[in-house]
């Protein structure tokens, strides 16, 4: 999905559920698909890419990376490696937000249930519609595609408005709720946006949009069949006078980077509020001193972006400006985690020390007092996690987590001094059991470490030095004693 924002565009991932609430599933076994899914696992999910010459084209691709086709008798395969003509489907959205799928080169539908699936339905009925559940992190930030600008919260004029040029600081973080086929946009104060602009505390008819797609970007439409769209000059995000989308109405989903706030030794804000050097010398926290970490996917080392776009850089004699325009080596940095606090290595070798003007300078052989700084993430609130197999979710009857849902529960996450506390939907907090189980009632708060090691996941380390994983029969554990694949969550 391109995008003309700063970030990547989200790749729209999603399951798609058939008229008996079961999930579209690809088979590794012989590449058959069926509708036997009853959630929205590894299996269950697609990936939409669209036709370079003709933007209408869909193919989708299995969890397999083979693309489901119809021959012309109907018959359904998902094992092409690459898309063939058979590979070629429309999108037909229908009024309640529902697709019909149809076969382009034989035109007819897609539809069915459990092991009878076949594209020769000649008119669309209740068998050929599929609801659509996106499948992507839920919390990302919003560009208008016509304006270029992010949504973000205004909590002085009580609006969603989208008139920022970067999307900076918690207020721009959007979550997406889904709800029986239908998605709600959550500010990060907890309220949810209603067709009419208006923020609100509960999620009702008012606050619910079905998703559309056109030409691989998003149109929220009421239910009034309105669509949402940036108004006036500020860009209040409300319902317009549309009942068809057009460039106004669409948005793309970027994927949200975490941004932090470091404090160093001499308890003051590293900032970039006195030009270019990057200097610990403030006291208050503002955009200034709120920087966007993004992690190099091949070194997994951090680069820091400025609210004003540039990256932190090492120059001559070790000092760390913030002159870079584009990614370079000298932009890269290791961050070893050391429990509450964090050490920053520069491309030189040496650790990042605070000097005694504030000035941020990589001129050091070892770690003491200079050179360990607290580092805050500020744009996460409310915690989602998403592992290998699954959103982490209550446990149904007890007072454990499952680690293997479709569905996500919204945690709370609180900073405490380096570390931070997580609290459950129901005020009390998680820590882990004597048995290594990681629980949701506790009365007091357990601390955790957050580690950023890869792009787009975190790793958390509970207060005895060990991780949470997923196990193998999806419950959270916190007994981890490597990062891996288990350990690893998107955030």
């Amino acid at each position: 999905m391109p995008t003309n924002g700063i970030n990547r565009a989200l790749k729209l991932q999603f399951g798609l559920i058939n008229y008996e609430s079961r999930y579209l599933t690809a088979e590794a076994f012989g590449f058959k698909v069926n509708a036997w899914g009853v959630s929205m696992k590894k299996k269950q999910i697609w990936t939409l890419e669209q036709d370079e010459q003709d933007g209408q084209v869909v193919f989708l691709r299995s969890h397999l990376g083979r693309y489901l086709a119809s021959d012309k008798d109907g018959k359904m395969t998902c094992g092409a490696e690459k898309p063939d003509p058979d590979c070629r489907f429309l999108i037909v959205p229908q009024s309640d937000g529902r697709w019909a799928l149809q076969s382009e080169p034989y035109l007819r539908y897609f539809g069915g249930s459990a092991d009878y699936l076949s594209c020769f339905a000649q008119a669309i009925g209740e068998q050929e519609l599929w609801a659509v559940h996106l499948a992507l992190h839920p919390q990302a930030s919003l560009l208008s595609v016509a304006r270029k600008r992010y949504a973000h919260l205004s909590a002085s004029d009580g609006e969603i408005s989208v008139d920022s040029n970067i999307p900076w600081g918690v207020d721009s973080l959007v979550t997406l709720v889904y709800l029986d086929g239908k998605y709600s946009l959550k500010t990060c104060d907890s309220r949810f946006l209603s067709y009419d602009g208006k923020l609100v505390k509960e999620n009702t008819n008012t606050t619910s949009f079905t998703l559309e797609l056109k030409s691989g970007k998003l149109a929220f439409k009421d239910c009034d069949g309105k669509y949402l769209t940036p108004v006036g000059p500020t860009g209040t995000l409300r319902s317009g006078r549309c009942s068809k989308p057009g460039k106004d109405e669409l948005f793309d989903l970027e994927e949200s980077h975490p941004q932090v706030v470091f404090q160093a030794a001499n308890k003051r804000f590293v900032s970039v509020k006195q030009g270019v050097s990057i200097s610990a010398n403030q006291d208050v926290e503002t955009d200034m001193e709120t920087f966007q970490m993004e992690i190099d996917k091949e070194s997994k080392r951090s680069m820091f972006r400025t609210n004003g776009g540039s990256y932190w850089t090492l120059v001559t004699h070790g000092e760390i400006q913030s002159t870079a325009t584009e990614v370079k080596v000298n932009t890269m940095f290791d961050i070893e985690w050391r429990g509450q606090r964090v050490a920053l290595k520069a491309s030189n070798g040496k650790y990042v020390c605070t000097k005694k003007n504030g000035q941020l300078s990589a001129v050091s052989d070892t770690v003491g007092d200079d050179e360990l700084f607290l580092m805050k993430l500020i744009n996460r609130p409310m915690l989602i996690l998403c592992g290998e197999n699954g959103f982490v979710c209550h446990h149904k009857n007890s007072n454990t987590l499952n680690a293997n849902r479709s569905v996500y529960d919204i945690f709370s996450l609180i900073f405490n001094n380096g570390a931070y506390n997580i609290k459950s939907v129901n005020g009390k907090f998680w820590y882990v059991s004597s048995s290594g189980l990681v629980c949701s009632d506790g009365e007091k708060p357990e601390d955790f470490f957050l580690e950023f090691l890869e792009h787009g996941r975190v790793a958390i380390k509970g207060s005895d030095g060990k991780y949470l994983r997923g196990d193998q029969g999806g419950t959270l554990m916190g007994d981890g004693t490597t990062v891996d694949v288990s350990s690893l969550w998107e955030f």
